[in-house]
């Protein structure tokens, strides 16, 4: 569980690194279910967004109760998981992350979720660990984004200038089995890896479910495939589609 001075370190920075991680044993089953859906989709060795749709076996993770625990604690009982990701940047070649608020993507309405983010190595700032913007999420609003069409960079949307102030950036060093949480508004990046050691992390993305999930909004394939689940509780917007495809 999170201490109170963490839940509040999640309410007026918009992270937190809990004390809990996962243990070594785990870790080593997320990499290897993570090989086994390369050997199948080659495709998806630096990036897999949508990890339910191809591979349940990922979901074992999101159920994982002390997560579960800290979730509550800053998005209240009732959960939806409604995707997780595999972010891979490779050794010398892993890609920059530019900045965004993860809002801009999503069709939750209303906009809240609390992003788990899993060091699967350590995540340093050599190879390209998350780097935040404290506060940054505190009017609820997703500012301008403008797209970036560069072939190095690992998200099409970027962050408009104005609203980043590189020098308030604060890295989010993580050892291997540790993650962090941040909420849907938080700015943040990444760097490019030049070191010599990988950077794997995964995502796990739960939403109270007060929000619905429209994936009308995002006219996308992959939205008519995505799964939600409900992980807690009930669903209190009685409209969220947790139908398997």
């Amino acid at each position: 569980m999170l201490s109170v001075n963490q839940v509040t370190q999640y309410t007026e920075k918009g992270y937190v690194v809990p004390d809990y991680r996962l243990s070594p044993d785990v870790i080593e089953e997320i990499k290897a279910a993570h090989a086994r859906l390369i050997d199948k989709h080659p495709e998806f060795s630096d990036y897999c967004g949508a990890l339910l749709i191809h591979d349940l076996s990922f979901l074992n993770y999101a159920r994982d109760q002390t997560i579960l625990d800290m979730v509550s604690q800053v998005i209240g009982q009732n959960i939806a998981l409604w995707n997780s990701s595999l972010f891979a940047k490779p050794a010398k070649v892993g890609t920059r992350t530019p900045w965004h608020q993860d809002g801009e993507y999503w069709p939750i309405r209303p906009l809240a979720t609390c992003t788990v983010w899993i060091a699967l190595d350590d995540a340093t700032t050599e190879n390209g660990c998350l780097r935040v913007l404290p506060g940054s999420h505190k009017s609820k609003k997703v500012e301008s984004h403008h797209f970036n069409n560069s072939k190095d960079i690992a998200l099409s949307l970027e962050l408009d200038g104005q609203h980043v102030n590189e020098s308030e950036a604060v890295n989010l060093e993580l050892k291997s089995g540790q993650m962090s949480l941040h909420d849907v508004f938080l700015m943040h990046t990444s760097d490019a890896n030049r070191s010599d050691h990988p950077r794997r992390g995964m995502t796990l993305r739960y939403m109270p479910t007060s929000s619905e999930y429209q994936k009308h909004l995002n006219k996308s394939p992959i939205d008519d495939q995505r799964p939600l689940f409900l992980v807690r509780g009930i669903d209190e917007s009685g409209k969220n589609d947790f139908r398997l495809r």
